[in-house]
């Protein structure tokens, strides 16, 4: 078998057999297969596709290129959630412990920050000596006394996964459907869930800029899940301005908090509690209505709070900032973003809100740059909301004074102020994919 006859074979249209697909990857991995011809075929890949069943087989053959997770030592139902990325998403710091106060193992692999979407790792590690990195052993025993593990990537899960995508990074392929759809779920497969609950982010801080790209890309992975065994179901949720009112590390965890004492951000409370319904739905703890009624008496009574504790505790970080976030990192500047004129905030550019959080230190621009805990934004009024010229509306946090400058201007680029109202606050949650179809709300 030729790497060359594959490439042509996909250059041309034609379906690539599971053989050929195989060799593909073990040829990834092995190295035997050069980065020129990988990159060759991930472009004809990009232009021709791939099949629900070619998808499926690359996913199942990425998953399998290294470690597969056993969690067969953690009692009953393991759910998972994986966001595709966004500026401002804190879900897994509310939704993971309102799910384990409610019975359910959350046995959960996050990765970090890169560019302007944030990472949950570098959020949680912003607590002062919350640990990421456990021993498999660790990881199983939390689980099983507290119901939740948050950790870091293990370096050898999906290792196709990480050499293709570092190709697919500088060869401009990277919003190809197929191979989103593969990357995001070979990493689900090898982590070893029941179920995975998928937050398909839609708007300009997501990969999925429309409706239409992500409806097919949370299809794409619902159908792969069912395929492979684990029970899967997406949600398609606004990812068109930043998720809460902060940016940015500590700022995150502060506002994590917030909600699961009950007084959280409204959006931000309403889509933690349809992932943790969804997760619990797939557990097996009742219809949906009954299982969103679950999580809002978790987070009434203070259980997933309480949770939240027990794990920052287990994994060796000090519960009581949570009691007292004023422990969490501070930034030694504060800058307040004055209005540039009177009007009401008709949009919030994500994207911009997330690299303009980054270049106040909060994220980093290549893997394995440092970050500022205590960096990053907040807003002290919201979209929709009315501002007064020359009053705050958000405020700067950083070390650096000579970073606010060109931060502040592309912040500013990203927020509209308009004459007129909004008509209407934009949709939160777009709809719902599972194995059953489809539903646009």
């Amino acid at each position: 078998m030729r790497m060359y006859d594959i490439i042509m074979k996909k250059r041309d249209g034609g379906v690539l057999s599971d053989e050929e697909i195989g060799f593909f990857v073990d040829g990834v991995v092995d190295g035997s297969i050069p980065d020129y011809q990988s990159s060759a075929l991930l472009m004809a890949i990009y232009f021709r596709g791939l099949n629900a069943h070619e998808t499926a087989v690359l996913t199942d053959r990425m998953a399998h290129s290294g470690d597969l997770v056993d969690l067969s030592a953690i009692h009953g139902f393991k759910a998972d959630k994986h966001s595709t990325g966004g500026v401002g998403d804190k879900t897994t710091m509310i939704v993971g412990p309102i799910v384990a106060s409610c019975g359910v193992s959350v046995a959960k692999m996050s990765g970090r920050g890169l560019g302007h979407t944030g990472g949950t790792v570098d959020k949680l590690e912003s607590i002062p000596g919350f640990r990421v990195e456990l021993s498999p052993e660790e990881f199983v025993r939390t689980v099983n006394e507290v119901g939740i593990c948050v950790v870091g990537q293990s370096g050898n899960l999906a290792p196709a996964d990480k050499k293709l995508y570092a190709l697919r990074d500088v060869t401009a392929t990277v919003d190809s459907i197929p191979l989103i759809a593969a990357s995001i779920m070979s990493k689900k497969i090898a982590a070893g869930a029941d179920g995975i609950v998928l937050d398909v982010k839609v708007g300009s801080g997501a990969f999925m800029k429309t409706l239409d790209d992500a409806v097919r890309l949370a299809e794409t992975m619902v159908a792969i899940g069912e395929k492979v065994g684990r029970k899967t179901v997406a949600l398609l949720t606004n990812m068109d301005a930043p998720l809460g009112r902060a940016v940015g590390n500590a700022l995150e965890v502060r506002e994590a908090v917030e909600t699961l004492q009950g007084h959280g951000p409204a959006e931000l409370t309403t889509i933690c509690r349809a992932l943790a319904a969804n997760m619990l739905f797939l557990a097996g703890k009742g219809d949906l209505h009954h299982c969103d009624q679950l999580a809002r008496e978790a987070v009434l009574t203070g259980a997933a709070f309480e949770r939240f504790k027990m794990m920052v505790t287990a994994q060796g970080g000090d519960p009581s900032v949570l009691d007292d976030p004023e422990k969490l990192p501070q930034a030694r500047m504060l800058h307040r973003v004055r209005a540039p004129k009177s009007g009401y905030i008709t949009h919030i550019d994500a994207e911009k809100c997330g690299v303009a959080a980054a270049m106040l230190g909060a994220g980093r621009q290549k893997k394995g740059d440092p970050i500022d805990y205590a960096a990053g934004i907040t807003f002290t009024r919201e979209l929709g909301e009315q501002v007064e010229e020359s009053f705050e509306f958000a405020r700067f946090y950083t070390a650096d004074e000579g970073r606010i400058p060109e931060a502040e201007r592309l912040f500013l680029e990203a927020v509209t102020i308009s004459e007129e109202p909004l008509p209407e606050m934009p949709k939160l949650i777009f709809g719902r994919v599972s194995a059953e179809g489809t539903e646009l709300i």
